[in-house]
């Protein structure tokens, strides 16, 4: 049996890769510019598949599922509650739409990295009664040190075009907590 895997291989949860909006607040500070397409589901061999293209890609009709298209935003982020840098998607219109709105802000401006500043969305409710407050925090320089950890890790967002692909295929592993706690001086 030993060699089927390597003896230290442990199954990774995608939630080690990929912030999920939760309820009550969820602290994270941007570190990349958002990949913009459209998405969506279909069912497929008894499995639900999600599908995505660029923003103004053209969808055949028979690649579409019975679900609408909906449009998203793919970021790279620190996510403050396991200290890990994860993807964010968004799909939710109105809390793409503060965002958006904070970075055309002359006061707020770009959110992303070290001079950025840090965003908490509060999820509050589930299925259609689900509600989504945005909420800047004030400016605040983030160690220098996170955005080598972000660069070194090589996360490629557009892999999510593609069928299946992986953005962490160039990455080891995701960033060790132990790291960015020792960064960050907690």
């Amino acid at each position: 049996m030993a060699d089927f895997l390597p003896t230290d291989y442990e199954v990774k949860s995608t939630s080690d890769q990929y912030m999920k909006l939760e309820q009550g607040d969820n602290k994270f500070r941007i570190l990349s510019s958002p990949i913009i397409g459209q998405e969506w589901w279909t069912e497929e061999k008894g499995a639900r598949m999600v599908h995505r293209r660029k923003k103004g890609e053209r969808i055949a009709p028979d690649e579409l599922g019975e679900d609408p298209i909906r449009e998203f935003w793919a970021m790279v982020v620190l996510d403050y509650k396991d200290e890990k840098i994860k993807i964010l998607e968004l799909t939710q219109k109105g809390v793409m739409r503060t965002i958006q709105n904070l970075s055309r802000d002359e006061d707020w401006g770009n959110p992303k990295g070290i001079k950025g500043y840090d965003i908490v969305i509060t999820r509050d409710g589930e299925g259609r009664e689900t509600k989504y407050d945005v909420k800047p925090k004030p400016h605040k320089e983030l160690d220098e040190g996170v955005m080598k950890l972000y660069a070194d890790m090589n996360i490629n967002l557009e892999a999510l075009y593609a069928g299946g692909g992986d953005p962490f295929a160039s990455t080891e592993e995701v960033v060790d907590v132990d790291e960015v706690e020792r960064i960050l001086g907690k």
